[in-house]
């Protein structure tokens, strides 16, 4: 049996134009003209798919919009939107619109977005969340929410901007999202804005042409093309140059690029998700960062809570880690010691959950080797002059104290005391350090000491 697809318009051209290409993707159609008629439609039978138009005689796309999501949330739908007219756009999105298309209709966008719809899951809400927790630990209230948002929005093409603090894990977030949703089958493409160098954002992005600049001797492809059917992360965006901004939002908006050094655009299909652990609307405010830009990149906000939001989860977070590390290493998993719970319970944790590993990476390299106590942690022993209060109990200052290469310092020079004195033996300064010979020979190769 074909799928079945709702279209709404009053324009005869346009209601032919979308039923013969959905007909040619073996998709039934059922049209209406009308807000009246769609509600009568929806009321008879159940649809895979709809599109509406947003201007229409008895009201708008965005009552079709809120209709659906309430009543069928099953069914993506997808506005039509006059060209240009993003701010409509943007607002479907925020009601829970799947995508939007704008006129005049481009028949590969069309066909590309009818496809990302259709390969929506019609996962029960039980296996979704099973398998977000999976990913993405913890059982607080904060993350069971996280979680439950992180579903919402696999359902849809809206850009997600996620925020948070550096460790918080933003990236993971980004990953659940597009492992959920109708691209899970394409390519998953990150990139750290902040890590280009400026003369080549343009090319890394957008691809460039034999010849367009000195050293470009073969085509390439940029991250966009990368991504194609897929999922673009951009981590850290409020580090992109102004100049690339305008090319940014112009490729979003058009969902088509141009390489550096060609002459002829390229559609794409890719859902951007982006995250900075910088405050984006205040650059907005300073000028180093688009307000245009930011509202299109800004559809839905999504916050990953820092684990001081959530300390109850801090058990269940090492022993997964401490599964990870031992894995890695080859040795057996340690046991945790209360004492070394209940400093971790106590501990600010400005770097995160990306903080805690590092932590307790440290902490197996120290300890005997079978239980990891309080002092195999090496935490700060009182609270850092970086950190302040507030209504979360900490917060971050921009002058903060960079702890995980300090504490690598320390360990880097107890391990070269050891050495030292023991005429550089590496199995009895193992042993004066009170760590596996094979744990001496890990740390040494991390710390650039072999």
């Amino acid at each position: 049996m074909n799928r079945q697809a709702l279209v709404i318009d009053d324009e005869p051209d346009i209601l032919e134009l979308l039923t013969m290409t959905l007909s040619g993707m073996s998709i039934d159609c059922v049209t209406a003209e009308s807000v009246a008629q769609a509600n009568q439609a929806l009321k008879q039978q159940s649809f895979d798919l709809c599109f509406t138009d947003m201007r229409l005689p008895d009201g708008n796309g965005l009552d079709i919009v809120r209709t659906i999501q309430k009543t069928y949330p099953n069914c993506p739908v997808a506005v039509i939107t006059a060209h240009g007219n993003i701010d409509l756009a943007v607002e479907a999105l925020k009601s829970g619109a799947f995508d939007f298309v704008s006129k005049p209709l481009k028949l590969k966008v069309l066909r590309d977005l009818v496809n990302s719809a259709l390969n929506l899951s019609p996962l029960k809400s039980d296996v979704k969340e099973r398998r977000s927790r999976d990913k993405l630990l913890g059982d607080t209230d904060v993350i069971r929410s996280l979680r439950n948002k992180i579903s919402k929005l696999a359902r849809s093409q809206a850009p997600v901007y996620i925020t948070g603090e550096s460790g918080t894990g933003k990236e993971l977030v980004a990953r659940l999202i597009h492992e959920l949703g109708s691209r899970s089958d394409e390519a998953f493409v990150p990139i750290n804005c902040g890590a280009i160098p400026a003369e080549l954002v343009e090319s890394e992005f957008f691809g460039h042409k034999k010849g367009a600049f000195t050293g470009a001797v073969a085509d390439k492809q940029g991250l966009f093309q990368a991504a194609n059917g897929g999922t673009l992360f951009l981590d850290e965006v409020a580090d992109l140059p102004l100049m690339m901004q305008v090319k940014l939002l112009r490729a979003i908006q058009e969902k088509a690029i141009r390489p550096v050094g060609g002459n002829e655009e390229i559609s794409v299909d890719v859902r951007i998700l982006s995250a900075t652990h910088k405050n984006l609307a205040e650059c907005v405010k300073q000028g180093s960062f688009r307000e245009d830009l930011f509202y299109r990149l800004n559809v839905i906000e999504l916050s990953v809570p820092p684990l001081r939001q959530r300390k109850a989860d801090i058990p269940l977070l090492v022993e997964h880690i401490l599964v990870q590390l031992a894995a890695k290493s080859g040795e057996l998993k340690p046991v945790i010691g209360e004492d070394a719970i209940s400093a971790l319970r106590e501990y600010a944790f400005p770097g995160n959950v990306r903080e805690l590993e590092n932590i307790l990476e440290r902490a197996m390299t120290w300890s005997d080797g079978s239980v990891i106590h309080e002092a195999d942690l090496m935490l700060p022993e009182a609270p850092l002059n970086s950190l302040s209060a507030d209504e979360s109990g900490f917060s971050l200052t921009a002058d903060k104290v960079d702890l995980e290469s300090q504490l690598e310092d320390q360990e880097r020079q107890l391990i070269v005391d050891a050495l030292e004195s023991t005429r550089w033996n590496k199995t009895a300064a193992a042993k004066k350090l009170g760590i596996s010979f094979r744990s001496l020979r890990y740390k040494l190769k991390k710390l650039a000491l072999d």
